[in-house]
């Protein structure tokens, strides 16, 4: 297995945050409401005036803190079939493997890893998809060269919340909470209108008062009218939330533990829920195990360290009892983007490679 480095960013965030810039970022990444003035929302719960919060946004988006402010959809609700990926690529050249896997359009998260199994990535085909996961990954096992693969889709979904806690410290992350029940992942039923509503909702939101009023413009209709749409898919599951999403390294939280548990057959509900409340954790999933990977929860952990990272997770072994884990650490992003659907790039890319 070949030596990877884990950087940590101990002195903060790239630029300057004051604690109003820090409250900002938490409320932008889960208060920023589905309605006609989203940031003047956001400006009473911060006590502060709706101008002074959209020049410290847009401050925080030059400064590469924020990533955008967008819609965040739920893949699996909009018919989309996804997996996480474990792959073992040549560890000499991985970011041969990487350009390869990144060119598939449904593929948004993409790291290298400390392990055997080295780049670990999530990757997603449409509805009505000729190839489907399966050829979609016997293709790129082919064109990477990889040694081996093992998917990993989710078998229940606990938790699936990425919020940086910008404001308190590692006491607040290593919490536990009350515990969680497992979300559906069974697709809705779309119509015309709603797909139409995602086509031109989906991606970088402007920081401007109204900033629906575009997608209204090119729906032609009024903002009232994208907003009860935005609100029925979020009612049905199609819609998570509307936030901030931050770059995390620049934000301060430069390391992202990828926590895993050999948890007793039989028991993955029970300690899943349990390990999903935890602050700290963004991410926690059941997924299949192999005779190599006896790993059943996934638990994802960020923090301004490694070490904080490592409290995190020694907190959840302590608080659950499981000690048999293993924590993979990222050395490198290849790929963090938002999946924008209903386009045609996933039908090009299978012409062009099936």
């Amino acid at each position: 297995m070949a030596s990877v480095k884990v950087r940590s960013r101990r002195d903060g965030a790239a630029i300057p945050l004051d604690e109003t810039d820090k409250q900002l970022l938490n409320l932008m990444q889960g208060s920023f409401a589905l309605v006609q003035r989203p940031f003047a929302h956001v400006a009473g719960l911060a006590g502060l005036d709706e101008a002074e919060v959209m020049q410290r946004v847009q401050r925080l988006l030059d400064g590469r803190i924020i990533r955008e402010i967008t819609p965040i959809f739920d893949t699996r609700a909009l018919g989309y079939s996804s997996m996480l990926v474990a792959a073992k690529v040549d560890a000499d050249v991985p970011h041969r493997a990487a350009k390869i896997i990144n060119s598939h359009p449904g593929v948004t998260h993409n790291y290298l890893r400390n392990h055997d199994f080295n780049m670990w990535f999530t990757i997603a085909t449409e509805p009505g998809s000729k190839l489907g996961l399966p050829g979609t990954l016997e293709i790129l096992e082919k064109l990477t060269g990889a040694e081996s693969i093992r998917e990993l889709p989710t078998l229940k979904l606990f938790k699936i919340r990425m919020d940086l806690e910008m404001e308190k410290g590692t006491d607040a992350l290593q919490a536990a909470g009350q515990a969680v029940e497992p979300l559906e992942l069974d697709p809705i039923e779309l119509s015309d209108e709603d797909v139409a509503t995602i086509r031109a909702t989906q991606g970088k939101m402007p920081v401007v008062s109204e900033p629906y009023a575009p997608a209204a413009e090119r729906l032609g209709v009024g903002q009232d009218e994208v907003l009860a749409r935005l609100e029925s898919l979020r009612e049905r599951g199609g819609l998570r939330r509307v936030a901030a999403i931050l770059f995390h390294r620049r934000a301060g939280f430069s390391a992202n533990g990828m926590g895993v548990w050999k948890v007793p057959e039989g028991q993955e509900l029970e300690i899943g829920r349990q390990m999903a409340a935890f602050r700290g954790i963004s991410h926690c999933y059941q997924r299949p195990t192999y005779e190599d990977w006896p790993y059943s929860i996934f638990t994802m952990a960020h923090g301004r360290s490694k070490e904080e990272c490592d409290a995190i997770l020694d907190s959840i072994a302590e608080a659950t009892g499981i000690s048999e884990r293993a924590t993979l650490y990222s050395s490198t992003e290849f790929k963090k983007v938002r999946m924008l659907y209903f386009t045609g790039d996933f039908r090009r890319w299978e012409e062009e490679h099936s």
